[in-house]
């Protein structure tokens, strides 16, 4: 993919060329992810975003574990008490 240069337009917009959207599977009105880290503007996709965040919980979880099954014997035990 190439690299390219663009301009801060009125209001801090910059255009994401073409090409880049087609390569993230962007469309018009899809909501993104911005953030400054490294000195740098990074743009991920809500989907690459979930898709990272469950890769840390999968380092730290032990296998066989199941946090959602731990939830719901949670919120049971806690409605149980009500």
């Amino acid at each position: 993919m190439n690299t390219v240069s663009a301009k801060i337009a009125d209001g801090g917009r910059v255009v994401i060329p073409a090409e880049h959207r087609r390569a993230l599977g962007l469309e018009v009105g899809d909501e993104v992810i911005i953030r400054v880290e490294d000195g740098e503007l990074r743009i991920l996709t809500r989907a690459e975003a979930i898709r990272r965040a469950k890769s840390l919980v999968r380092r730290k979880v032990k296998k066989g574990r199941s946090l959602v099954d731990e939830l719901t014997g949670e919120r049971r035990t806690e409605a149980a008490n009500e």
